[in-house]
């Protein structure tokens, strides 16, 4: 069964620091790009930075660029964001997503619609 469970979230205060995972099963990350998305209350939901473990590759969005870093750990099969300088405006439910790796797919990684599968999230709080 293809699954993604995420974990890591919680309540830290802003410049602190918070490292999310997305452990996989069914598939191996170095196949697909995994990305981050996270949705605020009253948002849509966006994308946050992903990887393409399978030739080195990642993205970030210009919001999280310098404070996050996503990373891959082919054993475990699981996909990380270490996330620092926190602040109140990173406050959402972040998402795992992931689909087959494709240069077209790298491209379009910030398009929600176009990943195959997804976590059910986790939530991050930053206070102020």
């Amino acid at each position: 069964e293809v699954q993604l469970v995420e974990s890591g979230g919680g309540l830290v205060q802003a410049g602190g620091s918070l490292r999310l995972s997305c452990a996989a099963s069914g598939f191996a990350v170095d196949d697909y790009i995994v990305a981050w998305f996270r949705q605020a209350p009253g948002k849509e939901r966006v994308a946050v930075s992903c990887i393409s473990s399978g030739d080195g590759r990642t993205s970030y969005a210009d919001s999280v660029k310098g404070r996050f870093t996503i990373s891959s750990d082919n054993a475990k099969n699981t996909v990380y964001l270490q996330m620092n300088s926190l602040k109140s405006e990173d406050t959402a439910v972040y998402y795992c997503a992931a689909d087959p790796r494709s240069d077209y797919m790298y491209y379009r990684w910030r398009e929600a619609g176009l990943y195959d599968y997804w976590g059910q999230g986790t939530q991050v709080t930053v206070s102020s």
